[in-house]
């Protein structure tokens, strides 16, 4: 499988990827917690069928200590016991805000409370717009058929440069 585009190859896409990394990086410099983070953006991007940013999330929240079982789990979050109740609240936030096509009415008041329930509003700020980034992140590799696979844990760290 090859990528149909390299957006980095291209001076505007680059130009634009750099500024698209700056946005993840604020919201990674949040309080909102690293593991959640990670976590939520796996979910989408499982959700999304981003075969990139799966491999992406899961080797970066890997090589952070989360544990096998968790990431194996996340797709399954509502069955499992793994999870607790913040970043439960943090992945019914990022499924219901990513299955807006789905027929779905958007983010339902029980979650939104749930979600303010857990989390501060600096971390529903960042919370909203890792979701938000996310999404777009996982339409960009769908759209130019980013595979996954070949992700090292790191890789991006100098963009913000």
């Amino acid at each position: 499988m090859e990528p149909r585009f390299d957006l980095m190859a291209n001076e505007l896409g680059a130009k634009i990827s750099k500024r698209f990394y700056n946005v993840s990086l604020a919201i990674q410099q949040s309080s909102l917690p690293q593991a959640t983070q990670e976590l939520v953006m796996l979910r989408v991007s499982q959700i999304n069928g981003c075969g990139f940013c799966v491999d992406y999330h899961t080797k970066d929240a890997a090589a952070a200590g989360e544990t096998a079982v968790r990431l194996n789990l996340v797709a399954a979050w509502r069955h499992s016991t793994v999870f607790t109740e913040a970043e439960r609240a943090a992945l019914a936030l990022a499924e219901e805000g990513t299955r807006l096509a789905d027929a779905h009415l958007g983010v339902s008041d029980q979650t939104w409370a749930q979600v303010r329930e857990h989390y501060d509003d600096d971390q529903t700020a960042a919370l909203v717009y890792l979701v938000s980034v996310i999404n777009a992140a996982n339409r960009l590799g769908v759209i130019v058929n980013n595979p996954g696979g070949a992700y090292e844990p790191g890789k991006f760290a100098d963009m913000a440069n």
